[in-house]
Formats: structure tokens, C-alpha cells, sequence
């Protein structure tokens, strides 16, 4: 394992920190400590429930565990611990990498105000410019009084440029400037901050494939993703308050943020299943760098981790 996936590992550890001495302990307890029988399938959905996973997805990750105990003959707790484990990975797995490969590569960030949403763009711009990225912002929430202030403060912070036009002007053509600029002066990649309200589905729907035409025409060569952020201490709440969000907006993945602030880190898994679309960033506390790559086998192992050696041979 490498410095940076140790790094990330720890980090995703300490962040699921209150959710796996919470629900997920007694998940892990439920599971070792029980014979394989109806009453541990009950328990099992209603610990799963309490975690925020959400109680369609609870039923199917308990069916699904039930299905693998028998077609594989497990017979102990830790073999289903284990088999719980892997569901949940294989669950939360994207099937294909975010497209950042255009000239510029262009993320998109929305999400209703109020869930970290001007941090999480500046957390994106450390992140990639420490990976060697040249990255420019962009203020394209241009409803929201002192909402480009914000943004311009986090953009000295991880040293990145900011493009920005006064209060009212035009998302798309605020997006459309940076977007050429960056393509005029090599920088290789666009994060821009978008409207954080859903004033009606409609005019969100007219707003972003306004963006999204303007950024085609700034440069054809340009890539875009567009990623929707969500507060994960509202858990269950975020997911329906998104849903609406998601149609309308056109998400193509999701940042999930304060993680590290609630025992209800289920909600995890939660957001994969209802919205369809895969989780890429985690937010894990307040410091600058504190905004991981999602991966779904730190996240399945921090969650319902490995028993340590002797508890496992007494079972």
C-alpha cells in the first residue's frame, strides 16, 4: 500500500470514527456473536435501519447476505460478517471513473445551500492541484449575496485562481469566461460553483443546460461532470430533499460531507442505492485537506472491520 492509500485509509477510518462505535459495533456484535437464524436476519435489518442505511436497502443487503450464507454454506458469524462485508463493497463500487480527461476538465458543483458546498469546491482544488493539476474556480453562484467572497477567501487558501462577476450576472457566462481562460492560460482543469436553490425544476433544468452549452462552447474539448454535494449528518433527509435535486440537475456523482459528524454513516449507502449514482468524494472534517476519494473498500473495511485474531478463533 502506498503512502497516499494509507493516508486515505486512515483518514476514512477516523472519519467513520462515530459510526462504527455506534450502530455498526452493534452490527458487527449482532453478526459474531449469534447463530445464522431468523432472529439474527431481524436484527441485522433493524441495526441497519438505525444507521440511516435506509429501509429498502436494509431489506435487500439482509436478503442478499441470507442468499450468500446459503449458496456459500457459511456457518459461523464471521463468515457473515465477512460476506456483509463484501455485499456492501460490491455495493458501493462505481461501475466506471469520473471523466476528467477533457481540455479543460470541468466539474460542476451543486447542491442546496447550506451543506458545505463553497468548502467542498475549495477541498476539490487541493485536492487536484496536489496531484499536480492546474486548477481554476469559478463563482458561478451568482444569486446568493457574498456567496463569490466566500468562494474567492477559499480559492487564496488552496492558491488557486477565481474567476467571478458581480452579484446577478450570468451563471452561464461567468462559467463560459473561466472556461476560456483556463483553456487561454493551460490550466487543465475548471471547478464552478453553482446556484444553491431549487427555485423551480424547470428553472434549474434551464440554468444548467444553459452551463453546460456555454462550457461546449468554450472549448469542444471540454469534459464535464456534475456533482451534487450532500450534508451526510441529514442523512435519510438528504436523500429525499436530493432527489428532486438529481432529476432536475442531471448529477453524475456525489460528494457526501461531515461524515465524520454523525453516527449515522449508513446513510452512505443509503445515497448510492436511492439516487443511482456513485459516490466520489467523502468530506471527513473541516481542515482543507480533508476531502478523500471514495473508496468503496476502505469505506466497507472501516465500517464493519476485521475482528482482531483471538476474538475470531473463539467463536
Amino acid at each position: 500500500m502506498g503512502l497516499f492509500d494509507a493516508f486515505r485509509k486512515k483518514k476514512i477510518n477516523d472519519g467513520l470514527e462515530k459510526t462504527r462505535t455506534g450502530f455498526f459495533a452493534n452490527i458487527v456484535n449482532t453478526l459474531t456473536h449469534s447463530q445464522i437464524d431468523d432472529d439474527l436476519y431481524n436484527d441485522l435489518e433493524e441495526q441497519l435501519i438505525l444507521a440511516d442505511v435506509g429501509p429498502d436497502c436494509a431489506i435487500r443487503l439482509v436478503d442478499e447476505l441470507r442468499d450468500q450464507v446459503q449458496k456459500d454454506h457459511l456457518k459461523t458469524g464471521e463468515q457473515a460478517l465477512k460476506a456483509l462485508r463484501e455485499i456492501i463493497r460490491l455495493e458501493m463500487s462505481p461501475t466506471d471513473d469520473m471523466d476528467i480527461s477533457g481540455k479543460p476538465a470541468v466539474i460542476l458543483v451543486i447542491g442546496v445551500n447550506g451543506v458545505g458546498k463553497t468548502t467542498t469546491i475549495a477541498k476539490l482544488a487541493y485536492l487536484y492541484k496536489d496531484l499536480g493539476r492546474k486548477v481554476m474556480l469559478a463563482a458561478g453562484d451568482t444569486f446568493r449575496a457574498a456567496a463569490s467572497e466566500q468562494l474567492e477567501l477559499w480559492a487564496d487558501r488552496a492558491g488557486v485562481p477565481l474567476v467571478k462577476a458581480g452579484e446577478g450576472a450570468d451563471p452561464a457566462a461567468v462559467i463560459f469566461d473561466a472556461v476560456q481562460s483556463a483553456t487561454a492560460r493551460g490550466y487543465d482543469m475548471v471547478i464552478a460553483d453553482t446556484a444553491g436553490r431549487l427555485h423551480n425544476k424547470k428553472g434549474l433544468m434551464d440554468e444548467l443546460s444553459k452551463i453546460t452549452r456555454s462550457v461546449k462552447k468554450a472549448s469542444p474539448e471540454a469534459s464535464l461532470e456534475v456533482l451534487l454535494v450532500l450534508d451526510a449528518i441529514t442523512g435519510q433527509n438528504a436523500i429525499s430533499q436530493a432527489q428532486e435535486f438529481c432529476r432536475a440537475a442531471g448529477a453524475t456523482g456525489i460528494v457526501l460531507t461531515k461524515l465524520d459528524g454523525t453516527p449515522k454513516g449508513g446513510c452512505v449507502i443509503g445515497v448510492k442505492q436511492k439516487l443511482g449514482l456513485p459516490i466520489r468524494f467523502v468530506g471527513v472534517g473541516e481542515k482543507i485537506d480533508d476531502l478523500l476519494f471514495f473508496s468503496a473498500t476502505d469505506f466497507s473495511e472501516a465500517l464493519l472491520p476485521e475482528l482482531p485474531k483471538h476474538e475470531e478463533d473463539a467463536q
